[in-house]
């Protein structure tokens, strides 16, 4: 395949339809990647060497103006001293050399026009090359996270994970247990006599009753006025 071929046709791709169709998406970026950066090496080599042509040819055009001015020189020479002949010869010679240099400077003029294509597909390519590198990326990006994913989920259906959490299940209870013994030594501390702040708690909550106690005799009438209560006559 010609190298403007190949550059036409990587500038057309499809790269979405492509990658869907691959088995390995990040294997196929990874090739078209390969292959834009090879076609690109091969466009900026041809565009030097087209350079290096164009100035080879610049060089024999000056070289053939030169030789054109000297066989008008000869053929004035000549022409001065009444050789007609050679004065004919002379400017022969020198069509020849403006013939060469006109074929040069059209052959220049062509190389111009594939510098100029030369240039617009490497900067299409770079701008491919870019879009395709975005891609890598994303695809990567992409397949890290599903790859993480799976080991999660392989993670928590395995066995052990599960064998693990029973052994935290275990470990929870025995905390239970050992709990419950020191709460079960504080209650029994002290064989069962209440401390001072229950009983003033008690003392303070018996108030509490007394005191509601006669506020429901005073309403159903049982206690007199005094506050004393009646008794049955």
């Amino acid at each position: 395949m010609g190298i403007f071929s190949r550059t036409r046709d990587i500038v057309a791709a499809n790269f979405t339809d492509m990658l869907d169709k691959a088995d390995d998406p990040a294997k196929m970026i990874r090739m078209i990647i390969l292959e834009m950066e090879e076609t690109l090496v091969e466009v900026r080599a041809s565009a030097a060497r087209t350079i290096a042509d164009q100035k080879e040819m610049h060089r024999h055009t000056v070289k053939l103006e030169r030789l054109q001015a000297d066989w008008s020189d000869k053929a004035q020479l000549a022409l001065s001293k009444d050789r007609e002949d050679l004065a004919r010869a002379a400017l022969v010679e020198k069509k020849k050399a403006g013939d060469m240099a006109d074929q040069l400077k059209a052959e220049i003029a062509v190389l111009d026009d594939a510098l100029r294509a030369y240039e617009q597909d490497i900067e299409k390519l770079q701008v491919r090359l870019r879009e395709a590198r975005s891609r890598q990326t994303a695809i990567a990006a992409r397949l890290e996270s599903a790859e993480n994913r799976v080991k999660l989920r392989s993670l928590m259906t395995n066995e052990r994970v599960d064998e693990a959490l029973t052994r935290f299940d275990h470990l929870e209870r025995r905390v239970d247990y050992a709990e419950g013994r020191a709460d079960a030594l504080s209650i029994a501390d002290g064989t069962g006599k209440p401390s001072l702040s229950d009983e003033i708690a008690a003392l303070a909550g018996a108030d509490k009753i007394d005191a509601e106690l006669e506020e429901m005799k005073r309403a159903l009438g049982l206690t007199d006025e005094g506050g004393e209560d009646r008794k049955d006559s």
